[in-house]
């Protein structure tokens, strides 16, 4: 018989989060972001309040997305246009080892400091 392997399950990296829904909100994620895993670790453009993968440093960083703020709940695709999703953004503890990063954000100092990032606004990871 082969083996199965079974994918990442949606919002398994979330260890605990507060009562009812309070740690958790609907975003948009922007078009371009592309497929997004669940755990994806985001940050918010400033100018559109929307939401895409934190990178490492931005481009541009006025725009405010380079900082991580929020945890992808489920898998989305906003490859060709922007999508609704729901986020953990506050008030609850992931699982580290869960998390999906930007492909910039490549090695454990910039991981961590996007973990820093994740624990201003309320969410640990453990």
């Amino acid at each position: 018989m082969a083996a199965l392997t079974e994918g990442r399950h949606a919002a398994e990296f979330v260890l605990s989060e507060g009562n009812r829904s309070i740690s958790r909100d609907v975003v948009t994620i922007v078009s371009g972001a592309g497929p997004l895993a669940a755990g994806t670790v985001l940050g918010k453009i400033a100018a559109s309040g929307k939401y895409e993968p934190a990178t490492a440093a931005a481009a541009d960083p006025a725009t405010g997305s380079e900082t991580a703020v929020a945890v992808l709940l489920y898998p989305v695709d906003a490859t060709a246009a922007d999508v609704s999703a729901a986020a953990i953004t506050r008030f609850a503890e992931v699982n580290t080892t869960l998390l999906t990063y930007d492909e910039t954000v490549n090695d454990a100092a910039k991981r961590a400091a996007k973990i820093a990032q994740l624990a201003v606004v309320g969410i640990i990871a453990r």
